[in-house]
């Protein structure tokens, strides 16, 4: 039986979003605070009135900060009794899913050393099978790159990454090998907003046994992430197939019940 998982990541960029200022450095403060221990774990933070004095600032800009907090789940509000730290650090395994994160920021944000090896970088014309699977145009020109990355000199990641040729620029074998979003964002100044992941387990292949070199005696599946990915003009300039070997990665977000 395939169990499939799927949702959609947002970062929204524009005229409905506030400027970054006095609500987001106090959030960066508090989230420096909370993630160094400054608050420990199951405490309460200083009442609000407190946080408004040290922070000079309004109630409305300190609710702001400590709101996207509680959305990150670092912060539990609670009526009457004030906020809890309710943040535990990360196995540094997990493969954050609340955020669009390239593995070369996944690697710097646990400490570990990282690099890419390319298998295959191509062009492809999208035929029909694909459209259906990826939601590119049948006759859209695609790079199709397949990436093995690794960490701390072990493969966990295979990806066969499509991106579409008309929205990425002069994608090259040296961009690929270090960092394609680095690229687009700050080399072609495209801004990444959103990308619908689904999550499936399935059996290993020999492309999957060759390049993550897995032992099908204990592993004989992968968790499979499959992304399609937009930019700011609404385009979908993205369609990846990660395979991450089971026994390196788990996966992490956070919920709210509704």
């Amino acid at each position: 039986m395939l169990i499939v998982i799927s949702f959609s990541i947002k970062i929204y960029f524009g005229v409905n979003c506030m400027p970054k200022s006095k609500y987001h450095d106090i959030y960066l403060d508090l989230k420096e605070k909370i993630e160094n221990n400054y608050f420990k774990y199951s405490e309460m933070l200083p009442v609000e009135n407190k946080l408004i004095k040290q922070y000079e600032c309004s109630r409305n800009t300190l609710r702001r900060a400590v709101s996207i907090l509680v959305s990150e789940g670092h912060l539990q509000t609670m009526q009457g009794k004030g906020v809890r730290n309710i943040y535990q650090k990360l196995s540094p395994k997990a493969f954050k899913l609340d955020t669009i994160e390239s593995f070369k920021e996944s690697a710097k944000r646990t400490a570990k050393s990282s690099f890419n090896k390319v298998i295959l970088f191509t062009d492809v014309i999208c035929s029909a099978n694909l459209a259906k699977r990826s939601g590119f145009m049948e006759g859209d020109e695609l790079y199709y790159i397949q990436r093995v990355h690794y960490m701390d000199g072990k493969a966990l990641i295979l990806n066969h990454n499509y991106f579409l040729k008309s929205s990425v620029g002069d994608l090259t074998i040296d961009i690929a090998k270090d960092s394609i979003y680095e690229y687009l964002e700050n080399t072609l100044g495209m801004k990444i907003v959103n990308s619908k992941r689904i999550i499936t387990v399935e059996k290993v292949d020999e492309i999957d046994e060759k390049y993550l070199n897995l032992n099908l005696d204990e592993y004989n599946c992968l968790a499979v992430v499959s992304s399609f990915t937009y930019n700011s003009d609404g385009i979908m300039f993205e369609y990846t197939v990660s395979k991450h070997r089971p026994d390196c990665f788990s996966f992490c977000d956070n919920a709210v019940r509704k």
